[in-house]
């Protein structure tokens, strides 16, 4: 009986640690240089609400922050995004500052940059 307990303890533990190593794959391409670029990040906002300038901006593991003015002249207007990855990690979404600024929500880089300002 002994010997079954320990038996059963190492084939969870070993579905555990190769659980925890296959979670640390899927990040990785949305941070690749062409992704987390500001033509990329600007990607989201067209027609009035164009992205004309970047002033500051970053990712971390599927989420990232923009410090942007969109549009010109007159109309310009300062403000900090919060974007999300699409599940396959090749595109950014818009998300609602609202919604997500909660602590341990995302990465405590983009929660700090993205989610304390304007």
């Amino acid at each position: 009986m002994k010997v079954l307990r320990i038996i059963s303890s190492l084939v969870v533990l070993a579905a555990l640690v190769l659980a925890a190593n296959g979670a640390r794959e899927t990040t990785t391409p949305i941070e690749s240089a062409s992704m987390c670029s500001p033509r990329s990040l600007s990607a989201p906002f067209t027609g009035a609400e164009r992205v004309t300038e970047v002033a500051s901006y970053g990712c971390e593991g599927g989420w990232a922050y923009l410090w942007a003015t969109i549009g010109s002249g007159a109309d310009a207007v300062g403000v900090t995004e919060v974007l999300r990855a699409n599940e396959s990690m090749t595109y950014w979404i818009v998300v609602s500052r609202l919604k997500v600024c909660k602590p341990g929500v995302m990465p405590n880089y983009i929660y700090r940059q993205g989610c304390f300002s304007n």
